[in-house]
């Protein structure tokens, strides 16, 4: 006879899977028959309509008029500048939420993603191509750009605009796909649990994984709307115990996160020997590390993220404790 159930099992083991600086795959599991899709799908609509990005909203070109216009000695028409234009990703510094910023080109040369940067801009497809203006020409403009979700059509931002100014579509979204499989899995010879592999690709304005804690989190607000009827409680068969993959994964040690020589050394001086030690730290106690420099501050930030964890995470106080006693204890 199958044992009899109270609860469904509570997935345990997740994963961030690094394969480049904009694609990862988030890997969790197992999962009861059925609750991998039941989770996946909602993510991946999360992921795509839900991430926050930026966009150029708006252009006034000097001498232009509309988009169907042309500016003397530039071989594209605006039309296609515009095209090309919505090829370049953005990303506002300083945690801008929108800027406005004016560029002025003379010929001959090309114009690509990498000429639009600034102090309160950065361009994260330095490649994209813009436009070629020859020897007499000469291309002023002014961009608004903006922070948003989803896609917005150039009808609803014609009316915010001041003269002069030409609507563009928005399209915001910096997660370029999101999709997931489920696989099967074995638990106890039972081989019917499950496995979510979610594969995410962005375009360099946040990570994947930024993108995936973006997604999560709009999920936790959405599902919000019904504290107010019940008191959600871990049942007391799957709440946390001291042994939880997730507790084995922060207190293994630094070296699994493969840090530079510099960075492990300056940690290992400091007798900092779990990961969790980093994870429970502020930024500034990490910042301060003995001969801790800047770059292998971001360095020891990025893999913590990798990892799967952030640097000075709000951790549950169960384990927050535990992971103190085990440290205090070693």
């Amino acid at each position: 006879m199958n044992k009899i159930k109270t609860s469904p099992l509570l997935p345990q083991e997740f994963v961030v899977e690094q394969i480049s600086d904009n694609e990862a795959n988030v890997i969790a599991y197992p999962f009861e028959t059925g609750y991998a899709v039941s989770l996946a799908h909602p993510l991946r609509r999360f992921l795509l309509s839900s991430s926050v990005g930026f966009a150029p909203v708006a252009i006034k070109i000097e001498g232009a008029q509309h988009e169907f216009d042309s500016v003397r000695g530039m071989l594209e028409d605006i039309s296609d500048f515009i095209i090309n234009l919505k090829g370049v990703r953005f990303k506002l510094k300083n945690n801008a939420k929108e800027v406005e910023i004016s560029y002025s080109f003379i010929g001959p040369c090309e114009i690509k993603g990498s000429d639009l940067g600034g102090e309160s801009v950065e361009v994260v497809t330095p490649d994209a191509f813009l436009a070629t203006l020859n020897e007499d020409a000469t291309l002023n403009f002014s961009l608004k750009i903006y922070q948003g979700i989803g896609y917005v059509p150039s009808e609803e931002i014609r009316d915010q605009l001041d003269d002069g100014y030409i609507a563009l579509d928005a399209y915001f979204t910096p997660v370029r796909r999101a999709t997931y499989k489920i696989e099967n899995v074995l638990v106890e010879d039972n081989p019917n649990f499950e496995k979510v592999v979610l594969n995410i690709v962005t375009d360099g304005q946040i990570s994947p994984h930024e993108a995936f804690k973006n997604a999560l989190q709009v999920m936790y607000a959405q599902l919000s709307v019904f504290n107010s009827e019940i008191n959600i409680q871990l049942p007391t068969s799957i709440e946390r115990s001291e042994e939880t993959p997730e507790l084995r994964r922060l207190m293994s040690r630094i070296d699994e996160l493969g840090l530079s020589a510099r960075s492990f050394n300056c940690l290992d001086r400091s007798s900092i020997k779990y990961i969790g030690e980093i994870v429970i730290m502020s930024q500034n106690d990490l910042k301060n590390v003995k001969n801790l420099g800047k770059k292998s501050f971001e360095e020891i930030v990025e893999k913590i993220e990798e990892y799967g964890f952030s640097v000075g995470a709000e951790l549950p106080a169960d384990l927050l404790a535990t992971i103190k006693k085990k440290i205090e204890a070693e």
